[in-house]
């Protein structure tokens, strides 16, 4: 049984590198949606693939991909607060209940001494809005990122200090929690720090 994904912001760094995990699994469908589908060309003719150029900001778009898929991953960025009020709504019309939503480290106040000021807030904002829905979410903090070929990282809970909030962690490696998370349906209701080790 083949099991369809929706990947919103489907061009960022964790993104791609979740598309080629994604890839390593035979039962698996991936709709990558991005507001310039020539940037993943090269994925075009794989069978597994559909290439969706789309703004997610669009309710009547978000509310017809999410209708034909069992997990949505959500990787965005720009206006927060509204792309997740905008996700929930569309989710929960819809029934479907697994969403994995990349937000940032430092949204629970988990990073000693530092508090990035009002750069988080957009991040503070969604994140709450996810985790005050009914959805089936997993909230992912990465620590800032690096591009090694490595899968490597450690995993906090809400709640616990975010451990080597000055190392960087790979994308790679991110994607790899993503991945895992989706496919094992595991960390329901969790937000999940993802640091290097």
């Amino acid at each position: 049984m083949m099991r369809n994904i929706l990947i919103l912001g489907a061009a960022g760094q964790i993104a791609q590198q979740a598309i080629h995990l994604f890839l390593e699994e035979l039962g698996v469908r991936l709709t990558l949606v991005l507001r310039n589908a020539q940037r993943l060309h090269h994925f075009a003719n794989n069978p597994r693939i559909r290439l969706v150029e789309a703004d997610v900001r669009d309710h009547e778009v978000l509310q017809q991909l999410v209708s034909q898929h069992e997990v949505v991953y959500a990787n965005l960025s720009g206006d927060m607060a509204s792309h997740a009020r905008n996700l929930v709504a569309a989710m929960t019309a819809n029934q479907l209940q697994r969403l994995i939503f990349v937000s940032s480290m430092g949204v629970h106040d988990e990073v000693p001494d530092e508090h990035f000021g009002t750069v988080l807030q957009p991040y503070r904002d969604a994140t709450q809005i996810i985790e005050d829905s009914e959805l089936d979410y997993t909230i992912i903090r990465p620590a800032w990122l690096n591009n090694r070929d490595e899968i490597r990282y450690g995993i906090t809970q809400k709640g616990e200090l975010f451990v080597h909030p000055d190392a960087t962690v790979s994308c790679k490696s991110v994607a790899d929690v993503i991945v895992r998370a989706a496919l094992n349906h595991s960390h329901i209701r969790q937000s999940l720090g993802v640091h290097q080790r």
